[in-house]
């Protein structure tokens, strides 16, 4: 087994990632504090067509050399825009039809594999600060909080990783409603 070079695995360039076709998906990170967790949440949305990343609150925006390290250019493909208030960001959101999926271990959450998108519905998921994760406000906005299951002794995920976890999930499930 060969492993492909980059030339083989016919990406879309910049141009062709505007104008493609976008997952109906929406990430908003609250208060993220690590730009190389804001980098790799930008590399995570190119890979599977995310719509527009929201920055929050501190979370730090492009072009800083710190997100650019591990964004690997996907700041130029993902649409993002600063918003300084999370929770009138969710306001505004919700009243364009947009659902909410805090990301987030609460009391009567959804298990990340127990999810199941509707069709024709954009969500928005939201990823919280490292720390103290999703502000309460949010969480109490929102239409879903969704837990990733964990068995180990640590109680949390990095936000990144939490990122690729849940948008390669909610992604495939999404993709697996419309074929």
């Amino acid at each position: 087994m060969r492993k492909l070079k980059n030339s083989e695995l016919d990406r879309l360039n910049v141009d062709e990632f505007k104008l493609a076709e976008k997952t109906p998906l929406i990430i908003i990170l609250d208060n993220i504090r690590s730009l190389n967790n804001i980098g790799s949440v930008f590399r995570t949305s190119d890979a599977f067509l995310v719509e527009k990343i929201y920055l929050c609150g501190i979370t730090a925006t492009p072009p800083h050399n710190d997100i650019r390290k591990t964004a690997l250019g996907s700041t130029e493909t993902v649409d993002w825009e600063y918003v300084e208030h999370t929770i009138e960001l969710v306001d505004k959101l919700k009243t364009e039809g947009t659902s909410i999926i805090s990301i987030e271990q609460a009391e009567r959450a959804t298990m990340l594999n127990d999810f199941k998108p509707k069709a024709n519905q954009k969500y928005a998921l939201v990823f919280g600060n490292e720390v103290k994760g999703v502000t309460q406000d949010v969480v109490n906005a929102s239409d879903v909080v969704i837990e990733i299951p964990q068995f180990g002794t640590k109680h949390s995920l990095n936000i990144s990783v939490s990122c690729g976890v849940v948008v390669w999930d909610v992604f495939s499930k999404m993709n697996s409603i419309s074929s």
